[in-house]
């Protein structure tokens, strides 16, 4: 337990990771050139963790480690040792990270680093217990053991550091320019189809993660070959998702993975960027096909987002702890007794059995995790001689006296920084659950994000910064956040067809530009040129839970040279293709978001353009029309003659495009040649459901 009687210098942190150590007996510094001159000065090895504040390995090796008096002796009497929030400094644990899985073959938090006071690491690891356990270390053993080496064999740790760092800078990806090849999307189909788990879904066997852009490449490679498979790939994944535990089925939202190939136990924390990215999934396999099960999923996860995450200024939390109570899990767990007591013997009994609950306990004993893995509605109700419609109420009568129950617990820690890009992100999920369910609420909701960001998140000077917590903005923002707010930036066009978010998208694509491109071997590196010089840095491609900021900024730089006509910035994203061409050669399947990027960027130009005011209703029908559809290739736009100034300036193609006597117009335009314009709604839509039915929209 933490003495809150003792701090040390994290207490001055913002971070709410930073300050959850600010009471250990260690004399944590966060990363700065204080603790580093201390490490000179005193001629000492630098002990670096790393980690984030609902990470719960995280938590066990503080209470193992360091809250403990022994260890915190030998690591204030050898070490200097530094805390750092990945969250807040992503460039670092991607450096750290990188040493780790080179040294150790893989990654993980909390993560552990030994260097040299010149940041040249010699140690890796994730985490370690106190004392040894069978083959697993302990981090006294390693510590005494670093201290021994660097009093008696320095030289060699110092050597090794070296080559360490050498082979880091070495075997950074050099991305050689290459062709683009039309078969990388069938091969990637092919290597997610292998690895496709075709009882439960999802990829691999465990743990599960969403990987939410995986299934978009997968709908999209539907839409445009039409291979059934794979969007039964999708359906399966979806639906044994929902239905398993790793879904909150009282409070919604998803865990961050599935600890087990069913989706039945999940590693309980929920993060912001994995549901918002979730909602976009859920909304596009709604598109696709019309059922309503995906579109309350994706609404039921918003009201997660809105209830517990959002910020009074405008802004939205980064996540939710897995434990409480000290116990992972403890929050969201019920015995069968307390589902008797709370909802009576016979709507109790019923409701557990549905839900999978017994006395047993399907998690640890006693204790049970909600799902429906066991059971389909219809069959359950006729089985029970209900209606569909009885058992529904039932169950939902049921889920709203435990939500209310459940509430008077103690509620796991909440992360309450605000990240620039995951708030993008939700930004993203937002403007297309408005556009495509027709509900303007939304993107209200979501530009009082932007409007957050815009007047937080922003330096005077006009550099985006990364970070806002307690009134403190701090660190000058990385590519994800870049690329992140112009993907946000794009879809609140789609949203709204206000055109002055693409002048916005067109000024922070020059920004992005300027601080993080490659000149030299094209792309996007990780940190801005005004970001802290590391050993490394880095540029990434690969796509993991969320896409790599290098995926997203083509993605988002092929629709903004679309929408706007300028070829100068398709030419830099064709340039930034054919960079990363040779790696993505290797292994498709890793990097989804290029394949889609490619496509969009070599997809005949395909437009739908609305001319007529926007609150017209007619024009409201069309774009109501359009948002329900799938045309993952095709740009939308609006020439509302009320705002063509405007429209000019950032669109000015569209002018041309003008209402028929008077009655708005909707035209549909493949490549470079336009149908008769449609000013009839009924007949509109029909022509943009047979765009739909095409395996592709162009």
């Amino acid at each position: 337990m933490a003495n809150i009687d003792r701090i040390n210098r994290l207490i001055n942190e913002k971070s709410p990771y930073l300050l959850q150590h600010a009471h250990n007996p260690i004399d944590w510094y966060p990363w700065g050139e204080e603790a580093f001159a201390k490490a000179k000065a005193e001629d000492k090895p630098v002990f670096l963790s790393v980690g984030y504040s609902t990470c719960h390995w995280c938590h066990v090796m503080e209470v193992e480690c360091f809250e403990d008096e022994e260890l915190a002796q030998i690591m204030n009497s050898s070490f200097v040792a530094i805390k750092v929030d990945k969250e807040e400094r992503p460039d670092i644990d991607r450096v750290y990270m990188g040493v780790c899985q080179a040294l150790t073959g893989q990654g993980g938090w909390p993560l552990t680093i030994i260097m040299t006071p010149d940041k040249h690491p010699f140690f890796a690891g994730t985490y370690f217990p106190k004392q040894s356990i069978s083959k697993q270390p302990g981090m006294m053993q390693v510590l005494m053991t670093v201290r021994e080496k660097w009093t008696t064999d320095r030289h060699e740790l110092l050597r090794y550091g070296q080559q360490v760092v050498k082979t880091l800078q070495s075997e950074l990806r050099t991305f050689e320019p290459s062709e683009l090849k039309p078969s990388w999307v069938d091969d990637a189909f092919a290597q997610f189809h292998k690895d496709f788990d075709q009882d439960f879904g999802g990829f691999g066997m465990a743990p599960k993660f969403p990987a939410p852009y995986n299934l978009a490449f997968l709908l999209y490679y539907w839409k445009k070959t039409g291979n059934e498979q794979a969007l039964s790939m999708v359906e399966k994944t979806l639906s044994a998702m929902r239905n398993g535990g790793i879904y909150d089925h009282l409070g919604y939202g998803f865990s961050r993975y599935s600890v087990d190939r069913k989706w039945l136990v999940p590693h309980f924390e929920k993060m912001l960027y994995d549901n918002a990215m979730i909602v976009c999934l859920y909304l596009e396999a709604y598109q696709c096909t019309g059922k309503s099960d995906y579109s309350q999923v994706a609404e039921e996860i918003i009201a997660y987002v809105l209830r517990v995450l959002d910020d009074p200024e405008g802004g939205f939390y980064s996540a939710e702890d897995a434990d409480s109570e000290g116990r992972e899990g403890q929050f969201y767990v019920w015995s069968l007794e307390e589902i008797l007591q709370c909802l009576g013997e016979k709507q109790g009994k019923l409701f557990a059995d549905f839900y999978g609950v017994t006395a047993k306990g399907n998690f640890e004993q006693d204790a049970n995790i909600l799902n429906t893995i066991q059971h389909d509605l219809a069959e359950y109700a006729s089985g029970q001689n209900m209606t569909v419609e009885e058992l529904t109420q039932l169950l939902r009568s049921g889920r709203e006296t435990l939500l209310k129950q459940r509430e008077k617990r103690i509620h796991p820690f909440k992360d309450d920084k605000i990240l620039t890009a995951w708030n993008a992100l939700m930004i993203v999920a937002l403007a297309k659950a408005a556009r495509i369910l027709n509900q303007p609420e939304y993107a209200c909701r979501a530009q009082r994000c932007l409007d957050f960001i815009y007047e937080k998140l922003f330096r005077q000077d006009g550099r985006l910064m990364a970070r806002y917590r307690d009134g403190s903005t701090d660190y000058p923002a990385y590519l994800d956040d870049y690329a992140y707010l112009l993907w946000a930036l794009i879809e609140m066009y789609e949203a709204t067809f206000d055109a002055a978010y693409l002048v916005k998208a067109r000024h922070l694509t020059e920004e992005m530009q300027r601080l993080f491109a490659d000149e030299k071997q094209g792309g996007f590196f990780f940190s801005g040129t005004d970001n802290e010089v590391l050993i490394t840095r880095p540029k990434e491609l690969y796509d993991s839970c969320i896409p790599s900021g290098n995926s997203v900024a083509l993605l988002a730089m092929v629709r903004l040279g679309r929408y706007t006509g300028n070829n100068a910035l398709l030419q830099t994203t064709e340039r930034m293709l054919q960079a990363f061409a040779g790696e993505v050669d290797k292994f498709p399947r890793f990097y989804p978001g290029f394949l889609l990027a490619l496509e969009q960027y070599q997809a005949p130009l395909s437009q739908i353009i609305i001319a007529g005011e926007k609150k017209d209703d007619v024009v409201q029908a069309m774009i109501a029309a359009v948002g329900r559809c799938y045309l993952p290739t095709t740009v939308v736009m609006v020439n509302d003659t009320s705002e063509s100034r405007m429209v000019e300036t950032v669109l000015p193609g569209i002018l041309n495009y003008k209402p028929v006597n008077g009655r708005p117009a909707a035209y549909i335009c493949e490549n470079y040649t336009c149908q008769a314009p449609y000013s009839n709604v009924a007949d509109f839509i029909q022509a943009i459901e047979k765009m739909q039915e095409k395996r592709t929209d162009f």
